[in-house]
């Protein structure tokens, strides 16, 4: 465990030292929340609880792809990553680490949302329903921390930026969390039971709001992709491992 902590305060202290990148997963669901949901679903109780719902699962997507991604395709490129790997330890510290940190960064991403609702909009939660939506939100992101390591360790760093924002942004759009919640266009009601951005959102949604429940198929398809995100992840891995180092 000790290990552990010494991986995860690694992590953060080099995500806070690049005041740019907790800037940037803190910037784009708060300005998110404040150009879509505050004038359009501000004044809705049950709307802007959704809302808020699905831009703290836009937050957490976007740190989760990127925090992953990128980051552990940038890591690859350090001469610290493989020196990291041939100590005796194993990769399990290095991965829970990265994991508790991406989780804090998580946590950072969703408290201007979570501040601008409840300044701005007429969002009502109670303090049970709003951790039961964090833990929600926590196991939503998995599928998306899963699919951030597998770009991380298939790729190199300038691949893996313009893949993660390829994968992020039709997922967010085709699952629903920058449309109505209570009214998608038809195309968004099509894809998204299929997409695990709306699986996740919906974890949410229903943590937060009594009167939602969750569509069977989306929470089938969240676990069918958060499966084959694992097992994409290990390949990755295993691939980068005997591809540097056998």
């Amino acid at each position: 465990m000790a290990l552990v902590l010494a991986h995860a305060k690694y992590q953060l202290l080099e995500q806070i030292r690049i005041p740019m990148a907790v800037i940037g997963s803190t910037f784009f669901p708060a300005a998110a929340m404040l150009f879509f949901v505050v004038p359009f679903a501000g004044d809705h109780p049950v709307g802007a609880t959704l809302a808020t719902a699905s831009m703290t699962t836009f937050a957490a997507m976007s740190t989760s792809l990127f925090t992953f991604g990128i980051g552990v395709a940038e890591d690859r490129a350090q001469p610290w990553d493989p020196y990291l790997r041939t100590l005796p330890a194993g990769p399990f510290p290095r991965f829970a680490g990265r994991i508790i940190a991406g989780l804090a960064m998580i946590g950072v991403s969703v408290v201007p949302v979570l501040i601008i609702a409840a300044v701005f909009t007429e969002a009502a939660v109670t303090p049970l329903r709003l951790l039961l939506g964090l833990a929600a939100l926590a196991a939503g992101s998995v599928p998306f921390t899963l699919l951030g390591l597998t770009i991380g360790y298939a790729l190199p760093s300038k691949a893996a930026i313009a893949v993660t924002q390829l994968v992020f942004f039709p997922m967010a759009v085709g699952g629903g969390l920058l449309s109505s919640p209570v009214d998608p266009p038809a195309f968004i009601q099509a894809i998204a039971p299929y997409l695990p951005s709306r699986g996740a959102v919906e974890l949410v949604w229903t943590a937060v709001a009594p009167e939602v429940s969750p569509a069977p198929v989306t929470m089938v398809m969240l676990a069918v992709w958060t499966a084959a995100a694992g097992a994409a992840a290990v390949w990755a891995y295993r691939r980068d491992e005997g591809v540097r180092f056998s």
